[in-house]
């Protein structure tokens, strides 16, 4: 790194807490702090949904894939991008109709307040591990650029994420991820990709360099493959920060075709990232720690001013994912749980206060977290494990089986995330087992609770035709 890069990056951060300042004048009333005011269109809802799927487990994961298993460490975002495809595709109609901020209001809305309550609970556990992920992903790309301690990196990074999600909510956040995108696309696509691919002479002579495994769509495994579609798939369709940012969309059509094109551009980021792993590969032959390919290969290979900007990349893809599932997890507890059952008279500036100190507080615990875990890959399956397993069923079921019951759907996801934690226990929190007995036993419980049991969900006219 040399005064230039630093400078860059410097630059960069600038700007991001700068755009957080600008987010307090904009977070006027409830509905703009936790949904930007549902203005989006297109164009910067597009940016906004894939700067929040993909993140720096993301980024770093798909070329850390690259390295060990080739052109096949595509299929980890890809699973991403068809997960929030889908969500746009079949579920984004479904959803609209309900005026919601959270899943959680909509499961309270479906299933009544003890549903709200535990899935508040479950699905803020999750965001707030995707919030463990990023900061770990930001400790890592600091200390390798700076040499600082590990868990000095990670105050710093997730210092200033803190900093500006608290300030503006999802405006600020909404903001920064507008130029998070710009920043991710062009370190990654017009950048770090074409220089890998130059570094080793050209793609033909890549594709001959490695093993004849990496260049294989399946050397990853089918086991992992399918790991993934149950971890991404489900859990992007029902992940609260990306419905937060669906509903900053100005309407049901910008929603939809902003959710496929935001799949269809993590299909190509996957692709790009697995790339340049392989390029790693044959650059850094013998490096260490493959969770270092990334920020390795940018400094063996980038000249100056260019590393400062792809490593601002990195950054912007950490930061955006990290404030999204932060604020997600603040939103969970400050609305579905504090104004519920605790202060149920609060205004839009009580909301807002409140939402503040909650995410001050996640924001250090998610430090302290990461500072325990340290790998990026087994806390994000650990995260989307819990969120899959316990919430998909209860979630997608009660939006297509009108007699579903509120106490089939408490009951799975109590079960669902019992099972989930004693099968980390058994079989380690990087095993598949997890996630599909959390899936049959949450299928299994609501089914036959809601065949033989006593009680029927009673729906107002207008919910029952919206999801007729």
């Amino acid at each position: 790194m040399n005064i230039l890069d630093t400078a860059v990056l410097i630059l960069y951060f600038g700007v991001l807490i700068i755009v957080g300042i600008i987010g307090i004048n904009k977070a006027k009333s409830e509905k703009d702090f936790l949904l930007a005011g549902s203005r989006m269109g297109y164009f910067t809802h597009v940016g906004c949904l894939a700067a929040v799927i993909i993140g720096g487990a993301a980024t770093m994961g798909s070329t850390t894939l690259g390295y060990e298993f080739g052109i096949s460490g595509f299929w980890f975002v890809t699973m991403m991008g068809i997960g929030i495809a889908s969500l746009g595709l079949f579920l984004v109609k479904k959803i609209t109709g309900y005026e919601v901020f959270t899943i959680s209001q909509l499961l309270g809305k479906r299933y009544g307040e003890g549903t709200q309550l535990i899935s508040a609970i479950v699905t803020a556990i999750y965001t707030l591990m995707i919030v463990v992920t990023q900061v770990i992903g930001m400790g890592s790309v600091i200390h390798v650029l700076l040499g600082w301690s590990v868990l000095t990196s990670m105050l710093i990074g997730g210092g200033i994420v803190l900093f500006y999600t608290i300030l503006g909510g999802m405006w600020s956040i909404t903001l920064t991820d507008i130029i998070q995108f710009v920043v991710m696309t062009i370190g990654v696509f017009f950048i770090m990709f074409p220089y890998s691919v130059n570094s080793v002479g050209g793609l033909a002579t890549l594709f001959n360099s490695v093993p004849d495994s990496h260049l294989s769509l399946t050397n990853i495994g089918w086991d992992k493959i399918f790991q993934y579609f149950l971890l991404y798939f489900f859990g992007l369709m029902v992940s609260q920060d990306i419905w937060q940012r669906v509903f900053t969309a100005k309407n049901q059509k910008v929603m939809k075709s902003s959710a496929v094109s935001a799949g269809i551009y993590s299909f190509f980021y996957g692709l790009a990232l697995s790339i340049v792993g392989m390029c790693a590969l044959i650059v850094l032959p013998n490096l260490g720690d493959s969770q270092s390919a990334f920020t390795s290969l940018a400094l063996a290979i980038l000249p100056p001013g260019m590393l400062g900007l792809v490593l601002a990349a990195v950054c912007s893809a950490l930061m955006s994912n990290a404030s999204g599932a932060l604020f997600a997890s603040a939103t969970l507890i400050t609305n579905d749980i504090i104004k519920v059952y605790s202060k149920k008279d609060m205004n839009d500036k009580d909301v807002i206060q409140t939402s503040r100190i909650v995410t001050l507080g996640l924001g250090i615990l998610a430090i302290i977290f990461s500072a325990w875990i340290q790998n990026i890959l087994v806390a994000l399956d650990m995260a989307y494990a819990i969120l899959s397993g316990a919430i998909f069923v209860p979630l997608v079921v009660g939006l297509f089986w009108k007699r579903t019951t509120s106490k089939a759907a408490f009951s799975a996801i109590i079960a669902s995330t019992i099972v989930i934690f004693i099968t980390f226990i058994i079989y380690g929190v990087t095993s598949t087992l997890p996630i599909i007995y959390g899936v049959f036993t949450g299928l299994v419980v609501i089914v036959v609770l809601t065949l033989f049991g006593t009680s029927k969900v009673e729906m107002s006219d207008s919910e029952n035709s919206y999801i007729s």
